[in-house]
């Protein structure tokens, strides 16, 4: 999700939760994305996940900002749509469960995603993980043109 404040692009980050990430920031947001289901196109699958990841229901016109390969060999497909929501600081997150602390035989349970949040472009950029930069890049080379066009007479 994305919008245009000022004539400048923001972008809706999400923080992984879970006790790996409590304490890490830079490079460590995301976009909400998630495992496409066998019946599901990629496009439905981001829908989907979005809104499971931050219970926004995301909507409108979707661009798509093709994939990109994380360092662990997933390919993460992306599209972006237009939004300015009150409920980008008071989300809902699904959850899971794993084994805390390890070796412990316990399971906890956490949110999959503890933070969300809009960041002005050149800050997304330094808070989303490294692999992902490229799908900002390209948000920016679609919007960049139209949000010119706006601000001439």
């Amino acid at each position: 999700m994305y919008r245009v404040r000022n004539g400048e692009i923001e972008v809706f980050l999400a923080h992984p939760g879970g006790p790996f990430f409590q304490k890490k920031d830079d490079g460590h947001w995301t976009i909400p994305k998630g495992e496409v289901d066998q019946n599901d196109g990629l496009l439905e699958t981001a829908r989907r996940e979005f809104q499971e990841e931050v219970g926004i229901e995301p909507g409108g016109e979707f661009l798509p900002l093709g994939s990109i390969r994380q360092k662990g060999g997933k390919s993460v497909h992306a599209w972006a749509f237009e939004g300015d929501c009150a409920e980008a600081r008071s989300f809902r997150s699904n959850t899971f469960k794993m084994e805390w602390p390890p070796g412990s035989g316990a399971l906890a349970e956490f949110p999959e995603v503890d933070r969300a949040e809009f960041f002005p472009l050149e800050d997304a950029r330094k808070k989303i993980k490294e692999t992902q930069r490229p799908l900002l890049d390209r948000l920016d080379a679609v919007l960049r043109p139209q949000i010119k066009a706006r601000a001439q007479p």
